[in-house]
C-alpha cells in the first residue's frame, strides 16, 4: 500500500505521503538508537502483539528491528490509519473488551507490548487509578497476557501510575502477574527520556514482565544523556533543518492576541512570565499554558489535548508548534507520516511513547529474546535494574506533599 486517504480539516490534508520504505531513519542526530536497531535486524523472527497501540510510537524501534507485528489494536480509528501506514496492516480498530484473544488465531507469540490507557494514573489531574473508568482496562493488557502466555511483555504507563491507590495499584499488578499460570517475574523504572536522547523532559513507567519459565532477570538500559554523559538533546537542535513542505508541518493561522501574548514569555517561559497588570496577562491553571520551547534545554512534555493556550509555542517565532515540530520533540523519524486533522494528530503525538527512548527498551528486550540465558548489561544490584517498593513509598509521600498539578 503507497498511499492512504488522509482526512481532512478545513480542506486541508494534513497526512500526505507515500508510505515509507525505511531506506533511512531521519535526522540520523536525532535517532541514533534507532538507525542502530534498524541496521542490526536483531528483532528477526520475533512475533509480536500491540496493544493500545495509537499511532505506533512503541511498535516503532521493533519494527525496525525486523520484529513481525502479528495483530494490534487501538480505539482511535485515525491512529490506527497512521499504524496502518507507518508499521504493519495488522491493526482493528475495536473496542478491545470485545475482543476474545484466543479466538484469533495467532499461535505462538513472543511479546506483548502496550500502553494501557493512563489518564486515570495521570498526575495532571486527580487520580482514581485502577478504580477508574480507563485504569480498569489494565485488565484487559492482562486477559492478553494469560490468555496468550508471551516470553516477555512491556507495558508503559504514567509516573502517576506508582502511587495510584496509594501504591496499591502497581502491587497489585506486581501480584496479579507473579501469580498467574506460569507466573511473570516484573522489572519497572521510572524513565525521564531526555536522559535516553529524547529533547523531552517526558516521565513514564515502563514495565517489563518476564515469563518465569523463560528468564529469570532483566536489566533496565542506563540513561545516555545528562549528567556526566552525552549532553541532552535541546529542543533547538530537535527542530533544526525541518523542510517547510515536510509531512505534518502546516502552521496553524495565529491571533494577532496570542502573538502579543507570546512576545512577552521567554524562552522556557509560560503565562507566568507575564504580569498580572498587563492588559495580555491570562490566568492559567496548568504550567503547560503557553509554554514556550527553550532551544537549549529538552522541550517540556508535550500534552495530547486541551485548548486555551496548551499547544506549545515555538521560540523565537512567536506561534504553535507546527505537528511535524512535535513529532521531532517525541524523537518520530520525519520518515513517519501522521494522518488525521490537526487535533486528532496533536493527540496522536502527545499519547505516543517517544520511538527513540523506546528504543533502548526494545534493544535489551530483544536481546533477552534472542539470548535469555545471558547477563544483560548491568546487575540486579544496578541502580536502574529494577524499583523497589520502597522506592514506590517515596513517589507516594512526594505525591501526598505536592499539588497534583505540574
Amino acid at each position: 500500500m503507497d498511499t492512504l486517504n488522509p482526512q481532512r480539516d478545513g480542506g486541508v490534508l494534513w497526512g500526505v505521503g507515500p508510505a515509507p520504505r525505511w531506506g533511512s531513519v531521519s535526522p540520523p542526530w536525532l535517532v541514533p538508537k534507532l538507525n542502530s536497531l534498524f541496521a542490526s535486524q536483531l528483532g528477526e523472527g520475533t512475533g509480536y502483539v500491540s496493544l493500545f497501540s495509537g499511532c505506533g510510537g512503541l511498535d516503532l524501534p521493533f519494527h525496525l528491528a525486523g520484529s513481525h507485528c502479528l495483530w494490534a489494536n487501538d480505539i482511535d480509528r485515525v491512529a490506527c490509519e497512521t499504524f496502518r501506514h507507518n508499521i504493519a496492516d495488522v491493526i482493528t480498530s475495536q473496542d478491545i473488551r470485545e475482543v476474545d484473544p484466543t479466538e484469533l488465531g495467532l499461535g505462538s507469540v513472543d511479546l506483548i507490548i502496550g500502553g494501557f490507557p493512563c489518564q486515570d494514573f495521570s498526575v495532571v489531574w486527580k487520580r482514581p487509578g485502577l478504580d477508574g473508568a480507563r485504569g480498569s482496562l489494565y485488565w484487559e493488557f492482562r486477559k492478553f497476557v494469560d490468555a496468550l502466555k508471551p516470553k516477555v511483555f512491556v507495558a508503559e504507563n504514567v509516573k502517576g501510575l506508582l502511587s495510584a491507590n496509594r501504591g496499591r495499584a502497581i502491587q497489585r499488578i506486581t501480584a496479579d502477574f507473579e501469580s498467574a499460570n506460569p507466573g511473570y517475574k516484573l522489572f519497572y523504572r521510572l524513565y525521564n527520556f531526555a536522559d535516553y536522547g529524547v529533547p523531552q523532559l517526558r516521565e513514564r513507567v515502563i514495565i517489563v514482565g518476564v515469563r518465569k519459565d523463560f528468564a529469570t532477570f532483566f536489566c533496565h538500559p542506563e540513561p545516555t544523556h545528562g549528567h556526566g554523559r552525552l549532553p541532552h538533546v535541546t529542543a533547538g537542535r530537535a527542530l533544526e533543518r525541518i523542510e517547510a513542505t515536510a509531512p505534518n508541518n502546516e502552521k496553524l493561522p495565529v491571533r494577532s492576541r496570542t502573538v502579543e501574548i507570546l512576545k512577552r514569555i521567554g524562552p522556557g517561559g509560560n503565562f507566568q512570565d507575564i504580569d498580572q497588570d498587563d492588559p495580555y496577562y491570562v490566568k492559567g491553571m496548568i504550567s503547560h499554558v503557553y509554554r514556550r520551547i527553550d532551544p537549549c534545554k529538552p522541550a517540556m512534555t508535550l500534552i495530547a489535548n486541551g485548548g486555551g493556550g496548551t499547544w506549545g509555542y515555538h521560540y523565537p517565532e512567536p506561534r504553535p508548534l507546527t505537528n511535524r515540530e512535535r513529532a521531532r520533540l517525541q524523537s518520530f523519524p520525519d520518515e513517519f507520516v501522521f494522518f488525521g486533522t490537526h487535533a486528532e494528530i496533536r493527540r496522536q503525538i502527545g499519547n505516543a511513547v517517544p520511538p527513540e527512548g523506546a528504543a533502548h527498551v526494545a534493544e535489551q528486550v530483544l536481546r533477552l529474546l534472542k539470548s535469555p540465558e545471558s547477563v544483560l548489561t548491568g546487575s540486579a544490584d544496578s541502580a536502574h535494574a529494577n524499583l523497589s517498593f520502597e522506592d514506590i513509598e517515596g513517589f507516594i509521600a512526594e505525591s501526598c506533599s505536592t499539588p497534583t498539578r505540574p
